[in-house]
Parts: C-alpha cells; structure tokens; sequence
C-alpha cells in the first residue's frame, strides 16, 4: 500500500495548491469588480504622459519617459555609451526630480542603475497608488498573489508526477496493477494542468498593468497618437515612447544609449 500513500501526498500537495489559485483569482476577482466600478466615473479622463506610461509599461516604462522627455529638452545627456549626464539639476517635477536625485550629486552616472532606483521612487508609487484608486491600474496584489498561485500549480504538477513515477517503480501486485496505479495518479495530475489551463485564459489579464478601464484609455491615446515616435512634435513624440516604450525612438544615438538599460521586470 505504499503507492496509496504517495497517492494521498498526491492529492494533497495539488488540491493545497489549486485551492490557493483558486482563493487567488477569486479575491483578484473581486478588487478588478470593484476597480472597474471605480473607473466608471474616470471614462472622460485624459491621461497624462507619464499615467499613459505607467500602464503601458510599468514602473520603467516611467523612468524611460522621463529621461527622454529631459533629454529631448536638452536638460539631461544621455550618450549613446549608456551614461546619463545632468545638464540643468532643478527637475521640474517629481519624476525628473526622481531621476536627477538617482543620478546623484555628481551628475553622472549609468542609465541602468538609474532606471532601477527611479523606477522604485515614491513618485512612481503614489502614480501607481493614484491609477489603482482611480480603477486604472491593477493593484500589485492582484497580479502577485495570481502569479504566485499559478507558480505552485506548476509545482505542484511535477511533484506529482514524481510521486507518480515513484508509485511506478514499486513491484506490482495482482490486485492493483502499474496501469491502474497510474490511473490514479492521472488524477490529481489532469486537476493541476485543467487549473493551469484555466488560468491560462482567465487569469493572464491580472499580469497586466493596466486594467480594462485602462487598457481602453491606452487604446484611444494610441488611435489620437497614430503610433508615429519620430522627429514629430514633442508632444507625440512622447505620446509614443509611453505608450510603446524605447522601441518607439527613431533617434540611433538616444536608442543605442538605452540599449544598455538593465530590464524592469516584464515591460
């Protein structure tokens, strides 16, 4: 009866885990319900650059702005080797004041650290705190408790077909043979792939940064901006690098200094 007891762990370690997802998605549920009653009132409201960048890209999405938008001003040089050099220190707002201060007193430093440190000031939180309250943004819980949910799902698969395999190699018996044995254990197994698949579908919105009052926002600031981030005016030309990030720059020396930018997270 030992395969009934790696049959039991099992059952156990994969119902733990898609009960865990399944508590996630319902609670992720929940917040987006509310969000979106929230943004019922936000229909008419007209992003701002650096709102449009932080739904589009997250964090670094904001810092990248914001260091283009100075560079385009002349108020900061980014060389195309991947340093950042302040040109004119008294930052503006509190984005450029962010990066100005990750820079550092002495004025230079590489645009990969800066990005970093940036990217996680208070300015870009209480952005991302605004956007949430506003029903435009999804709330960081929801995209990391989701995600950690469907990483123990994962997990919780290969563990069971470990304990499946195991089950597998002890002698069979005339009264439970290896085929039923595995019939078992394809069990607990299809349970975790149908969770897996589920949420594959239904739960990959909650990844995102912007939630569908914002993704509609975005989707009409893209039409008005026509995806142009070449030599237009500043206006769209920032529009653009919001919106679809460095990859929008038409410029070779400002896109060849980004290119040695460290990534943020997904975006």
């Amino acid at each position: 009866m030992f395969w009934a007891l790696l049959l039991l762990l099992a059952w156990s370690v994969a119902g733990a885990a898609c009960t865990r997802l399944c508590l996630a998605a319902v609670r992720a549920a929940a917040v987006q319900e509310q969000a979106d009653e929230d943004a019922a009132a936000a229909r008419r409201h007209d992003l701002t650059l650096y709102e449009a960048a932080f739904l589009s890209g997250g964090p670094g999405r904001v810092a990248d702005l914001t260091m283009v938008s100075m560079a385009r001003q002349r108020r900061l040089l980014l060389a195309r080797t991947g340093w950042a050099t302040v040109v004119d220190p008294r930052g503006r707002d509190e984005m450029e004041r962010s990066v100005i201060g990750a820079i550092g007193p002495e004025g230079q430093s590489r645009i990969a650290p800066v990005r970093a440190a940036a990217s996680a000031a208070d300015a870009v939180r209480g952005l991302a705190d605004r956007l949430v309250s506003a029903g435009l943004a999804v709330p960081d819980g929801a995209r990391t408790t989701v995600a950690a949910g469907v990483r123990q799902v994962r997990v919780a698969a290969v563990v069971v077909l470990a304990l499946g395999a195991t089950a597998l190699l002890v002698p069979a018996t005339p009264d439970m043979p290896r085929d039923l044995v595995a019939l078992w254990f394809a069990l607990p197994l299809a349970l975790t792939l149908s969770c897996l698949a589920v949420a594959r579908v239904e739960v990959h919105p909650y990844a995102r940064w912007a939630s569908p009052a914002g993704q509609r926002l975005l989707g009409a600031l893209a039409r008005r901006t026509g995806g142009t981030g070449a030599l237009g005016d500043d206006r769209t030309f920032l529009t653009s690098v919001a919106v679809r990030g460095i990859r929008a720059v038409g410029e070779p020396d400002l896109r060849a200094a980004f290119a040695h930018r460290e990534p943020y997270g997904r975006d």
